[in-house]
This record gives C-alpha cells, sequence and structure tokens, in this order.
C-alpha cells in the first residue's frame, strides 16, 4: 500500500545518512593513511618500492569501484569467506580511495620546487627527514584543495554501495520511493541532503587556499 512522503520519510532519509556519512569517514581515513604511503613510496629513491607503489595505484584506478566492491562482496564467497556489505563496502572503498589519493599527492610532493629536494640532500638529510622536515610541510599546503575535492566525490560515490545492499542515503531513497511512488519529493530530498553534505566541504577548501595562499610555494632559506 502506497503512502505519502512527509515528515517520518524525510527522518528515514537524515537516518540513513549517518552511513553515508560513516563510510566516506572510513573510505577517506583509512584510504588516507594507505594513500599517504603509496605516494611517498612513489617518489622513493628505490625502484622495487616505486614500481610495487605504481603497480597498485594503475591496478585499483583501473578497477571500477562497483566492480571490486562485487569482488568483495560475492567473489570472495568461492574461498569460504563471507562479509557483511559494510565491512566489503568499507574495504572497497578505502583501497580504491587510497590510489586515487596516492597519485593526488604524489603529484603535490614532486611539486615542491627541486631546490628543496637539492637543499635537503646538501644538508646530508635522509629519504625520510628530507620528506618529514622539508617536503610534506610544503606538500600538505598544494594538497588541500584536490584532497577535499576529492572528499566530494567519495561522499557521492558512497551511493554505488547501494548495490551490494549497503543501506546508505541513495539506497535508502530507492525504497522510499518503492513504497511512496513519489519520486520528485523522495531524490528531491536525497539530492539536497547530498548537497548538504558537500557543499561546505567545497567552502572548506577554498577558504583553506586563501587562507595559507596555495598555489603561491614560495622557495625558502633552509
Amino acid at each position: 500500500m502506497l503512502r505519502e512522503f512527509g515528515l517520518n520519510e524525510t527522518v528515514y532519509l537524515i537516518m540513513a545518512t549517518r552511513w553515508t556519512i560513516a563510510l566516506s569517514l572510513v573510505a577517506f581515513v583509512g584510504g588516507g593513511l594507505l594513500g599517504l604511503t603509496l605516494a611517498i613510496l612513489r617518489v622513493s629513491p628505490f625502484a622495487p618500492l616505486r614500481f610495487v607503489s605504481a603497480l597498485y595505484i594503475q591496478l585499483f584506478q583501473a578497477t571500477p569501484l562497483l566492480l571490486l566492491l562485487m569482488l568483495l562482496y560475492f567473489g570472495i564467497n568461492f574461498f569460504g569467506v563471507r562479509i557483511d556489505a559494510w565491512t566489503a563496502a568499507s574495504i572497497g572503498f578505502t583501497l580504491s580511495t587510497a590510489a586515487f589519493l596516492a597519485e593526488i599527492w604524489r603529484g603535490c610532493l614532486e611539486s615542491v620546487p627541486r631546490l628543496q629536494w637539492e637543499g635537503a640532500r646538501a644538508l646530508a638529510l635522509n629519504f625520510y627527514q628530507t620528506m618529514r622536515l622539508v617536503i610534506l610541510p610544503q606538500a600538505v599546503r598544494i594538497a588541500l584543495p584536490p584532497t577535499v575535492g576529492y572528499m566530494v566525490q567519495v561522499v557521492k560515490g558512497t551511493s554505488v554501495a547501494a548495490l551490494i545492499g549497503f543501506t546508505e542515503l541513495a539506497r535508502a531513497g530507492t525504497q522510499m520511493n518503492t513504497i511512496t511512488f513519489q519520486p520528485i519529493l523522495v531524490f528531491g530530498t536525497v539530492s539536497t541532503i547530498y548537497f548538504a553534505l558537500c557543499w561546505p566541504l567545497s567552502l572548506l577548501s577554498r577558504y583553506l587556499e586563501r587562507k595559507l595562499h596555495v598555489g603561491h610555494v614560495r622557495v625558502q632559506a633552509m
């Protein structure tokens, strides 16, 4: 029996948003930690480490996220292992996010002027010291806008998890449309919630860009 889209239905969508936010945070934190490691390995002076990092990035950037989720949720059953939709989505988004953040941050690391790298070598700093004391502090400023921009993509991309049965905002909207058959109201509300999640991130990106003068990296004396 159909029912009208009202306050209770709106509250249901808002409650489902918790899982969209939770999945986005897991993907960003887990993917960020792994992505930073991969980005550093990508600019490492050791060729085998660069190869391993590049291979990971190419593999997961070339794998559609939906396919990755399907492999984790359904394909792994062939090996006698069964995981729930939340675990599969968390792992899948973390692995995919790490690959894209690693490439973004690799570009930011390499955009630091070469004089900074050469100055660190002149001071006899090893690779770890160079990254920690010289390169990373400057690269962080450069990385802020593209990182926050990609975070917006992660939030919107969580809707893909609905296809493996994970009930986040997009799936909740589909369920609500089935029982109300009012797609304009339902998906209009879903779109509004997504906008409310993503727009502040875009504003934050622009604020930090102005505040930290991103794009105007100065070569400072070491």
